[in-house]
């Protein structure tokens, strides 16, 4: 394969909107799919297994508590599908890459559309659950859109980081490893459920720096009206992880491309 010609910064905007296109014909189903899972996980262990706890520090339901672990977790899985088994699609199955790759597109036109359309995915799922959350009342509301930005910088990271596995995979079974070894662990001790805190020490200053732990760290305090504390070490490592495995995933790419 030909190296393509250097492009402009918004040259991955048409992958974008090709891959819109193609989900907006399903968009309602599709929204409701990313919906059912984490709502049943929300009202079920948050009223279910709520009603048996007691009120957190500060006088906290556990529903109001878990609410904005689903977010994050809902975000990262929406991401992460994305990103690996549709683009896997789209670049093994469907060659839909390939076909662009014709075009004066480059690969890293392609790898950023991909990132921005898995965001994007992300997004939706995330704020279609922030709008439930607000409906039950869950949420102080004062700084409650501050968390659409939180939302877009962990869909990003998690994103980045399918991109990675995606350019490795040689077939879609290979991506039930990374679930079961890295996205399902995670969420267990990132402080979806409960606080990292709970965990014994080491288990839990490694759950508070998985990238999962640096979205809820951003995004439970917004739904409480509360600032972040020391918002910039989230913020920093969210973009910094969104970079440096994106860099990663292209070179993968290119290099499994070009076999």
């Amino acid at each position: 394969m030909t190296p393509m010609p250097t492009s402009s910064l918004l040259a991955w905007l048409p992958v974008w909107q090709r891959n819109f296109l193609v989900w907006r014909k399903l968009a309602l189903p599709a929204i409701l799919g990313h919906l059912a899972d984490p709502m049943i996980y929300m009202l079920g262990l948050g009223y279910g297994l709520g009603n048996l706890l007691p009120s957190l520090d500060g006088g906290q339901s556990y529903v109001a508590f878990l609410a904005g672990g689903i977010i994050c977790s809902s975000t990262m899985n929406a991401a992460t599908f994305e990103a690996l088994y549709s683009a896997f699609s789209r670049m093994h199955v469907q060659k839909t890459w390939e076909a662009i790759l014709n075009t004066p597109l480059g690969l890293a036109d392609v790898l950023m559309g991909e990132l921005t359309w898995a965001a994007t995915k992300s997004l939706i799922s995330g704020a279609a659950i922030l709008a439930v959350v607000f409906a039950l009342g869950l949420t102080q509301g004062s700084l409650l859109l501050w968390a659409l930005p939180a939302i877009v910088l962990t869909g990003l990271a998690f994103a980045a980081l399918g991109l990675i596995w995606n350019a490795l995979a040689p077939s879609y079974d290979f991506f039930m490893y990374y679930f079961t070894l890295f996205i399902t662990p995670m969420t267990l001790i990132s402080g979806v459920f409960f606080p990292s805190e709970q965990l014994p020490g080491w288990l839990a200053v490694l759950g508070t720096w998985l990238p999962l732990a640096q979205g809820v760290a951003l995004v439970r305090p917004l739904l409480n009206g509360q600032v972040p504390p020391d918002i910039l070490t989230p913020v920093l490592t969210l973009l910094a992880l969104t970079v440096v495995s994106y860099g990663i995933a292209l070179k993968l790419t290119r290099r499994r491309l070009m076999k």
